[in-house]
């Protein structure tokens, strides 16, 4: 009797632990500011649904600047999210340089549904039709992305608390709580009409 009660605890055990795991997951605002208190910072999301977000003292603020092709160098660790296109072509759908101490790799994003996020150093960039191509090396492999022009780029720098005013567009990744309850983790904003585009 003892055993099946312990098989049973660990088979309830083991199903509540992907619901645990995802509760700890960030999960990525993008909005419109509607409101800031120095606090909490209301959010006009780009589904229409309007969410609190508390802004602990410890966040950072990143604002936003403009980023180009041209700003491009070999070397350069870059995050960039794309979509396969139906001839299989892998297409960049927003471009921007991250830290060299981010981890390199692939990993599911929520930008457009299919996206994915490479996290990659540029080896080279190449003419080609349609636009430009980066080839990207992410460690464990390596991938080549047509970037068509006009694809969103942009670059994080510092910012602060004073560059959350209504009206400007932010990103944050924020951790869930009960209730609905959100509270930042990493913050950037749009600065002098430039948009954070992932």
């Amino acid at each position: 009797m003892k055993s099946v009660l312990s098989a049973l605890l660990a088979a309830i055990a083991l199903a509540t632990l992907p619901s645990v795991s995802r509760a700890q997951q960030n999960v990525n605002i993008r909005g419109q500011v509607t409101a800031f208190d120095g606090k909490v910072m209301s959010v006009k999301t780009r589904d229409g649904g309007d969410v609190k977000i508390d802004l602990p003292e410890t966040v950072n603020v990143n604002a936003t600047k403009a980023f180009s092709m041209a700003d491009i160098k070999p070397g350069m660790v870059m995050g960039i999210t794309t979509v396969k296109r139906a001839d299989g072509a892998t297409v960049a759908i927003d471009v921007r340089p991250i830290p060299p101490t981010a981890p390199q790799g692939l990993s599911p994003f929520d930008l457009q549904p299919g996206s994915t996020m490479t996290n990659a150093a540029v080896e080279a960039t190449v003419d080609s039709v349609g636009g430009q191509e980066l080839v990207l090396n992410y460690k464990t492999g390596s991938v080549k992305v047509l970037v068509p022009p006009g694809t969103p780029m942009s670059q994080s720098m510092p910012g602060n608390r004073n560059d959350i005013k209504p009206g400007e567009t932010v990103f944050v990744s924020a951790r869930a709580g009960e209730g609905g309850a959100f509270t930042a983790v990493r913050v950037q904003v749009s600065k002098d009409g430039v948009k954070p585009t992932q």
